[in-house]
Protein backbone atom coordinates (compact mmCIF):
# COMPACT_ATOMS: atom_id res chain seq x y z
CA UNK A 1 0.00 0.00 0.00
CA UNK A 2 1.77 3.02 -1.11
CA UNK A 3 0.63 6.42 1.11
CA UNK A 4 -1.48 8.02 -1.43
CA UNK A 5 -3.71 4.56 -1.42
CA UNK A 6 -3.98 5.02 2.10
CA UNK A 7 -5.04 7.91 2.15
CA UNK A 8 -7.79 7.49 -0.01
CA UNK A 9 -8.83 4.58 1.50
CA UNK A 10 -9.35 6.80 4.25
CA UNK A 11 -11.23 9.05 2.97
CA UNK A 12 -13.68 6.35 1.34
CA UNK A 13 -14.34 5.05 4.39
CA UNK A 14 -14.89 8.36 6.33
CA UNK A 15 -17.43 9.29 3.33
CA UNK A 16 -19.50 6.35 3.18
CA UNK A 17 -19.85 5.62 6.62
CA UNK A 18 -20.77 9.45 7.59
CA UNK A 19 -23.09 9.15 4.50
CA UNK A 20 -24.62 6.33 6.21
CA UNK A 21 -24.80 7.95 9.77
CA UNK A 22 -26.96 10.41 8.58
CA UNK A 23 -29.28 8.37 6.71
CA UNK A 24 -29.40 6.18 9.79
CA UNK A 25 -30.62 9.15 11.42
CA UNK A 26 -33.16 10.60 8.89
CA UNK A 27 -34.95 6.84 8.65
CA UNK A 28 -35.44 6.75 12.38
CA UNK A 29 -36.30 10.56 13.05
CA UNK A 30 -39.23 9.82 9.63
CA UNK A 31 -40.10 6.38 10.95
CA UNK A 32 -40.69 8.15 13.84
CA UNK A 33 -42.40 10.87 13.14
CA UNK A 34 -44.91 9.12 10.64
CA UNK A 35 -45.51 6.40 13.76
CA UNK A 36 -46.55 8.95 16.03
CA UNK A 37 -48.59 10.82 13.54
CA UNK A 38 -50.45 6.97 13.23
CA UNK A 39 -50.79 6.88 16.73
CA UNK A 40 -52.73 10.41 16.77
CA UNK A 41 -55.01 9.60 13.94
CA UNK A 42 -55.80 6.14 15.06
CA UNK A 43 -56.36 7.60 18.50
CA UNK A 44 -58.64 10.39 17.00
CA UNK A 45 -60.31 7.53 15.39
CA UNK A 46 -60.54 4.71 17.73
CA UNK A 47 -59.45 6.11 21.04
CA UNK A 48 -61.80 5.16 24.01
CA UNK A 49 -61.50 8.83 25.66
CA UNK A 50 -61.39 11.04 22.35
CA UNK A 51 -64.36 12.67 22.87
CA UNK A 52 -63.00 14.81 26.16
CA UNK A 53 -60.11 16.16 23.74
CA UNK A 54 -61.42 16.84 20.92
CA UNK A 55 -59.46 19.68 18.98
CA UNK A 56 -57.73 20.33 22.07
CA UNK A 57 -55.69 16.97 21.52
CA UNK A 58 -52.94 17.48 20.36
CA UNK A 59 -51.74 20.63 23.08
CA UNK A 60 -53.02 18.20 25.37
CA UNK A 61 -50.18 15.86 24.59
CA UNK A 62 -47.41 18.65 23.53
CA UNK A 63 -48.36 19.66 27.46
CA UNK A 64 -48.01 16.21 28.98
CA UNK A 65 -44.50 15.43 27.14
CA UNK A 66 -43.06 18.75 27.25
CA UNK A 67 -40.47 17.78 24.53
CA UNK A 68 -39.29 20.48 21.96
CA UNK A 69 -39.43 17.73 19.30
CA UNK A 70 -43.45 17.02 20.28
CA UNK A 71 -44.42 20.62 20.67
CA UNK A 72 -48.11 21.31 19.30
CA UNK A 73 -46.65 22.50 15.71
CA UNK A 74 -44.74 18.78 15.15
CA UNK A 75 -47.39 17.27 16.69
CA UNK A 76 -49.72 18.37 13.85
CA UNK A 77 -46.97 18.28 11.05
CA UNK A 78 -46.45 14.18 12.45
CA UNK A 79 -50.20 13.75 12.01
CA UNK A 80 -50.17 15.55 8.60
CA UNK A 81 -47.32 13.17 7.58
CA UNK A 82 -49.70 10.17 8.11
CA UNK A 83 -52.26 11.57 6.26
CA UNK A 84 -49.70 12.56 3.24
CA UNK A 85 -48.16 8.62 3.31
CA UNK A 86 -49.83 6.11 4.75
CA UNK A 87 -47.96 3.89 1.98
CA UNK A 88 -44.79 3.89 4.45
CA UNK A 89 -47.36 1.53 6.72
CA UNK A 90 -46.13 -0.73 3.68
CA UNK A 91 -42.78 -1.30 4.59
CA UNK A 92 -43.27 -0.63 8.79
CA UNK A 93 -43.33 -3.99 9.76
CA UNK A 94 -40.33 -4.83 7.70
CA UNK A 95 -38.31 -1.94 9.37
CA UNK A 96 -39.48 -2.81 13.29
CA UNK A 97 -38.93 -6.58 12.72
CA UNK A 98 -34.85 -5.24 11.40
CA UNK A 99 -35.01 -3.31 14.64
CA UNK A 100 -35.75 -5.25 16.98
CA UNK A 101 -34.66 -2.59 19.83
CA UNK A 102 -37.31 -0.63 19.12
CA UNK A 103 -39.91 -3.47 20.20
CA UNK A 104 -41.62 -2.99 22.99
CA UNK A 105 -43.69 -5.75 24.44
CA UNK A 106 -47.76 -4.79 24.35
CA UNK A 107 -47.01 -1.46 22.00
CA UNK A 108 -48.55 -0.38 19.14
CA UNK A 109 -44.68 -0.46 17.56
CA UNK A 110 -44.82 -4.66 19.02
CA UNK A 111 -48.33 -4.97 17.32
CA UNK A 112 -47.05 -3.79 14.21
CA UNK A 113 -44.23 -7.02 13.95
CA UNK A 114 -47.47 -9.71 14.19
CA UNK A 115 -48.61 -10.26 10.88
CA UNK A 116 -51.42 -12.16 12.76
CA UNK A 117 -53.46 -8.52 14.06
CA UNK A 118 -55.01 -6.67 11.64
CA UNK A 119 -56.58 -4.13 13.84
CA UNK A 120 -52.83 -2.48 13.12
CA UNK A 121 -52.37 -3.36 9.49
CA UNK A 122 -51.82 0.75 8.31
CA UNK A 123 -52.26 0.33 4.18
CA UNK A 124 -55.60 -1.28 5.11
CA UNK A 125 -57.05 2.00 6.72
CA UNK A 126 -59.66 4.09 4.71
CA UNK A 127 -57.51 7.17 4.01
CA UNK A 128 -54.78 4.43 2.28
CA UNK A 129 -57.02 2.95 -0.29
CA UNK A 130 -58.14 6.75 -1.23
CA UNK A 131 -55.02 6.89 -2.71
CA UNK A 132 -54.20 5.81 -6.59
CA UNK A 133 -50.94 3.11 -6.03
CA UNK A 134 -50.12 3.67 -9.49
CA UNK A 135 -48.90 7.10 -8.90
CA UNK A 136 -47.24 6.59 -5.32
CA UNK A 137 -43.28 6.63 -5.36
CA UNK A 138 -42.18 2.72 -3.76
CA UNK A 139 -42.11 3.64 0.20
CA UNK A 140 -38.76 2.39 0.40
CA UNK A 141 -37.35 5.21 -1.82
CA UNK A 142 -38.96 7.88 0.22
CA UNK A 143 -37.68 6.45 3.29
CA UNK A 144 -34.14 6.33 2.25
CA UNK A 145 -33.92 8.66 -0.36
CA UNK A 146 -35.50 11.90 0.97
CA UNK A 147 -35.47 13.43 4.32
CA UNK A 148 -38.22 14.72 6.71
CA UNK A 149 -37.38 17.90 5.92
CA UNK A 150 -37.96 17.46 2.40
CA UNK A 151 -40.76 15.41 2.99
CA UNK A 152 -42.48 18.38 5.34
CA UNK A 153 -41.84 20.96 1.94
CA UNK A 154 -44.14 18.42 0.15
CA UNK A 155 -46.76 18.05 2.82
CA UNK A 156 -49.07 21.19 1.60
CA UNK A 157 -49.11 19.50 -2.12
CA UNK A 158 -52.91 18.55 -2.27
CA UNK A 159 -52.25 16.42 -6.03
CA UNK A 160 -50.84 13.79 -5.34
CA UNK A 161 -49.42 13.45 -8.89
CA UNK A 162 -48.05 16.61 -8.38
CA UNK A 163 -46.14 15.28 -5.27
CA UNK A 164 -45.59 12.45 -7.15
CA UNK A 165 -43.37 14.69 -9.37
CA UNK A 166 -41.58 16.64 -7.11
CA UNK A 167 -40.65 13.58 -5.30
CA UNK A 168 -39.37 11.69 -8.57
CA UNK A 169 -37.23 14.64 -9.29
CA UNK A 170 -35.62 15.42 -5.81
CA UNK A 171 -34.79 11.65 -5.59
CA UNK A 172 -33.43 12.02 -9.19
CA UNK A 173 -31.74 14.95 -9.00
CA UNK A 174 -30.63 14.78 -4.99
CA UNK A 175 -31.96 17.94 -4.50
CA UNK A 176 -30.92 20.19 -1.59
CA UNK A 177 -34.42 21.17 0.59
CA UNK A 178 -33.36 24.94 -0.73
CA UNK A 179 -33.50 23.59 -4.60
CA UNK A 180 -37.13 21.65 -3.71
CA UNK A 181 -38.44 24.80 -2.26
CA UNK A 182 -37.57 26.82 -4.98
CA UNK A 183 -38.94 24.73 -7.25
CA UNK A 184 -42.11 23.87 -6.27
CA UNK A 185 -42.33 28.16 -5.33
CA UNK A 186 -41.21 28.38 -9.77
CA UNK A 187 -43.96 26.77 -10.34
CA UNK A 188 -41.66 23.47 -11.63
CA UNK A 189 -44.06 21.13 -12.60
CA UNK A 190 -46.56 23.80 -14.42
CA UNK A 191 -44.00 25.06 -16.30
CA UNK A 192 -43.12 21.49 -17.39
CA UNK A 193 -46.54 20.75 -18.60
CA UNK A 194 -46.63 23.74 -20.73
CA UNK A 195 -43.73 23.48 -22.02
CA UNK A 196 -43.00 22.12 -25.81
CA UNK A 197 -39.99 20.21 -24.82
CA UNK A 198 -39.87 18.88 -21.54
CA UNK A 199 -36.78 17.17 -21.07
CA UNK A 200 -34.81 20.21 -22.43
CA UNK A 201 -36.52 21.76 -18.98
CA UNK A 202 -35.73 18.47 -17.00
CA UNK A 203 -31.79 18.69 -18.01
CA UNK A 204 -31.35 22.34 -17.12
CA UNK A 205 -32.92 22.20 -14.21
CA UNK A 206 -31.23 19.06 -13.24
CA UNK A 207 -27.84 20.34 -14.19
CA UNK A 208 -28.17 23.32 -12.31
CA UNK A 209 -29.77 21.99 -8.79
CA UNK A 210 -28.26 22.25 -6.18
CA UNK A 211 -27.48 18.96 -4.88
CA UNK A 212 -28.31 17.82 -0.84
CA UNK A 213 -25.52 17.05 1.10
CA UNK A 214 -25.04 15.30 4.73
CA UNK A 215 -24.76 18.33 6.11
CA UNK A 216 -28.29 19.18 5.44
CA UNK A 217 -29.46 16.70 6.84
CA UNK A 218 -27.49 16.88 10.59
CA UNK A 219 -28.05 20.27 10.91
CA UNK A 220 -32.07 20.30 10.09
CA UNK A 221 -33.36 21.68 12.95
CA UNK A 222 -36.08 18.71 12.92
CA UNK A 223 -32.77 16.61 13.84
CA UNK A 224 -31.26 18.75 16.70
CA UNK A 225 -34.80 18.02 17.89
CA UNK A 226 -34.71 14.57 17.34
CA UNK A 227 -31.15 14.26 18.77
CA UNK A 228 -31.96 16.42 21.94
CA UNK A 229 -29.38 18.60 20.69
CA UNK A 230 -29.52 22.64 21.28
CA UNK A 231 -31.29 25.01 19.05
CA UNK A 232 -28.28 27.95 18.66
CA UNK A 233 -26.39 24.65 17.68
CA UNK A 234 -28.56 24.47 14.31
CA UNK A 235 -27.59 28.27 12.80
CA UNK A 236 -24.65 29.34 11.58
CA UNK A 237 -23.47 32.63 11.83
CA UNK A 238 -20.28 34.36 10.54
CA UNK A 239 -17.99 35.58 13.66
CA UNK A 240 -18.46 39.37 13.48
CA UNK A 241 -22.17 38.85 13.24
CA UNK A 242 -22.25 36.73 16.27
CA UNK A 243 -19.70 39.13 18.15
CA UNK A 244 -22.36 41.58 17.30
CA UNK A 245 -25.14 39.66 18.71
CA UNK A 246 -23.23 39.37 21.61
CA UNK A 247 -22.48 43.24 22.20
CA UNK A 248 -25.64 44.46 21.55
CA UNK A 249 -27.51 42.04 24.03
CA UNK A 250 -25.21 43.54 26.44
CA UNK A 251 -25.57 46.77 25.50
CA UNK A 252 -29.31 46.44 25.52
CA UNK A 253 -29.59 45.09 29.26
CA UNK A 254 -26.95 47.58 30.71
CA UNK A 255 -29.21 50.88 29.50
CA UNK A 256 -31.61 50.26 32.12
CA UNK A 257 -34.49 50.90 30.00
CA UNK A 258 -36.65 47.95 31.42
CA UNK A 259 -35.28 45.11 29.08
CA UNK A 260 -35.58 41.80 29.79
CA UNK A 261 -33.60 39.03 28.31
CA UNK A 262 -35.52 36.17 27.22
CA UNK A 263 -34.10 34.27 24.28
CA UNK A 264 -31.22 34.34 21.84
CA UNK A 265 -32.03 32.99 17.94
CA UNK A 266 -35.00 32.30 19.57
CA UNK A 267 -36.71 29.82 16.87
CA UNK A 268 -40.44 29.85 15.51
CA UNK A 269 -42.02 27.83 13.53
CA UNK A 270 -44.42 29.04 10.36
CA UNK A 271 -46.19 26.51 8.06
CA UNK A 272 -43.40 23.33 8.99
CA UNK A 273 -40.79 25.99 8.30
CA UNK A 274 -38.30 27.42 11.19
CA UNK A 275 -37.06 31.12 11.27
CA UNK A 276 -34.60 32.62 14.03
CA UNK A 277 -35.02 35.93 15.73
CA UNK A 278 -31.50 37.61 16.82
CA UNK A 279 -32.85 38.61 19.95
CA UNK A 280 -35.82 38.64 22.34
CA UNK A 281 -36.65 40.88 25.00
CA UNK A 282 -39.68 41.49 27.31
CA UNK A 283 -40.04 45.16 28.50
CA UNK A 284 -41.63 45.70 31.59
CA UNK A 285 -42.30 49.14 31.05
CA UNK A 286 -43.41 49.01 27.96
CA UNK A 287 -45.62 45.62 28.47
CA UNK A 288 -44.26 44.01 24.96
CA UNK A 289 -41.69 41.84 23.98
CA UNK A 290 -39.07 43.58 21.66
CA UNK A 291 -37.69 41.60 18.48
CA UNK A 292 -34.12 42.83 17.17
CA UNK A 293 -32.67 41.96 14.47
CA UNK A 294 -29.47 42.75 13.35
CA UNK A 295 -27.71 42.74 10.11
CA UNK A 296 -24.61 42.91 8.84
CA UNK A 297 -25.01 44.25 5.57
CA UNK A 298 -26.74 47.23 4.23
CA UNK A 299 -30.57 47.89 4.73
CA UNK A 300 -32.48 46.02 2.04
CA UNK A 301 -36.51 45.71 1.57
CA UNK A 302 -36.71 42.07 2.36
CA UNK A 303 -35.83 42.53 5.79
CA UNK A 304 -38.35 44.45 6.96
CA UNK A 305 -40.98 41.78 5.65
CA UNK A 306 -38.61 39.15 7.42
CA UNK A 307 -39.09 41.63 11.03
CA UNK A 308 -42.64 42.12 10.00
CA UNK A 309 -42.94 38.46 9.52
CA UNK A 310 -41.19 37.34 13.50
CA UNK A 311 -43.60 40.78 14.90
CA UNK A 312 -46.74 39.37 12.95
CA UNK A 313 -46.25 35.84 14.37
CA UNK A 314 -45.72 36.94 18.19
CA UNK A 315 -49.10 39.15 18.20
CA UNK A 316 -50.70 36.03 17.52
CA UNK A 317 -49.14 33.65 19.03
CA UNK A 318 -47.22 34.58 22.16
CA UNK A 319 -49.14 38.10 22.87
CA UNK A 320 -50.77 37.52 26.43
CA UNK A 321 -53.91 39.22 27.37
CA UNK A 322 -52.57 42.86 28.91
CA UNK A 323 -49.74 42.85 27.13
CA UNK A 324 -49.25 45.50 24.50
CA UNK A 325 -48.14 44.77 20.49
CA UNK A 326 -44.59 43.33 20.16
CA UNK A 327 -42.24 46.15 18.51
CA UNK A 328 -39.68 45.16 15.99
CA UNK A 329 -36.57 46.65 16.01
CA UNK A 330 -34.13 45.96 12.77
CA UNK A 331 -30.47 47.48 12.94
CA UNK A 332 -28.85 47.68 9.43
CA UNK A 333 -25.09 48.84 8.84
CA UNK A 334 -24.71 50.86 5.77
CA UNK A 335 -22.09 53.40 4.42
CA UNK A 336 -24.23 56.50 5.08
CA UNK A 337 -24.79 57.98 8.74
CA UNK A 338 -28.65 56.61 8.64
CA UNK A 339 -27.15 53.59 10.11
CA UNK A 340 -29.97 52.27 12.11
CA UNK A 341 -33.74 51.77 10.87
CA UNK A 342 -36.74 51.12 12.49
CA UNK A 343 -39.96 48.86 12.01
CA UNK A 344 -43.03 48.45 13.88
CA UNK A 345 -45.66 46.59 13.65
CA UNK A 346 -49.11 46.73 15.39
CA UNK A 347 -48.39 49.71 17.18
CA UNK A 348 -52.04 51.11 16.05
CA UNK A 349 -52.01 53.25 19.94
CA UNK A 350 -50.78 56.77 18.93
CA UNK A 351 -50.23 57.20 23.19
CA UNK A 352 -47.86 53.40 23.25
CA UNK A 353 -46.02 54.84 20.04
CA UNK A 354 -44.96 57.99 22.31
CA UNK A 355 -44.45 55.88 25.01
CA UNK A 356 -41.73 53.75 22.80
CA UNK A 357 -40.25 56.35 21.76
CA UNK A 358 -39.41 57.46 24.98
CA UNK A 359 -38.52 54.42 26.71
CA UNK A 360 -36.42 52.77 23.91
CA UNK A 361 -32.76 54.29 22.98
CA UNK A 362 -32.76 57.06 21.18
CA UNK A 363 -31.19 56.56 17.31
CA UNK A 364 -28.03 58.18 18.33
CA UNK A 365 -27.03 55.88 20.90
CA UNK A 366 -27.90 53.15 18.46
CA UNK A 367 -25.66 54.50 15.66
CA UNK A 368 -22.98 54.81 18.44
CA UNK A 369 -23.11 51.36 19.49
CA UNK A 370 -22.91 50.05 15.80
CA UNK A 371 -20.32 52.42 14.82
CA UNK A 372 -18.18 51.42 17.59
CA UNK A 373 -18.59 47.64 16.88
CA UNK A 374 -17.82 47.91 13.63
CA UNK A 375 -14.82 49.97 14.36
CA UNK A 376 -13.08 47.19 17.20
Amino acid sequence: MKFKQLTTYIQQTNDVLRSGAGKAINRFLTVRNWLIGFYIFEFEQKGEDRAQYGEKLLQSIADVLREKSLSYRNLRLFRKFYQVYPQIGQIMPDFLHKNRALSIEQSPIAKFQNNENEDFEIWQSSIAKSFDTQILVPPEKILSELSYTHLVQLFPIQDPLKRAFYEIECIKGSWSVRELQRQIETLYFERCGMSISPEKLFAQIQNNAEISEINDVIKSPFTFEFLGLKAKDVVEESDIETALITQLQDFLLELGYGFCFEARQKRILVDGEYFFVDLVFYHRILKCHVLVELKNERFKHENIAQLNTYVSYYRHNVMHSGDNPPIGILLCTDKSDELVKYATAGMDNQLFVSKYLIELPKKEEWMKFIKHELSR
